[in-house]
């Protein structure tokens, strides 16, 4: 925490991580979702959502799995529990941001 107000986590707090995760946040812990699919909810192009999904994997954040049904190659993605946590921080850090800014407005 800087100066009373808290910090956001900046693997998350870039717009298209922030949608990423929030898009992941809501399958159950187990449940993975086709990058195809993902790449359809987020409006993504491939070479832009790979990029990110890279950043939150190097952050251990999201889990990626290359495999096949039959023959046709599949990628999974899904939210890790360390993920989860993250985002839960992220978004909490974020209220309190937000709500220590209207604090620090009204006392002005």
């Amino acid at each position: 925490m800087t100066g009373g107000l808290p910090e956001l986590d900046p693997v998350i707090h870039a717009q298209a991580r922030l949608r990423v995760v929030a898009a992941l946040s809501p399958l159950g812990p187990g449940d993975r979702i086709a990058f195809p699919r993902l790449q359809d909810i987020l409006r993504m192009t491939a070479g832009n959502l790979s990029v990110h999904l890279r950043k939150l994997e190097d952050a251990g954040y999201v889990e990626v799995t290359k495999t096949h049904q039959g023959r046709t190659p599949t990628t999974l993605v899904r939210l890790t529990g360390r993920g989860r946590v993250a985002f839960e921080d992220y978004t909490v850090a974020l209220h309190a941001l937000l709500n220590g800014t209207a604090n620090l407005q009204e006392e002005l």
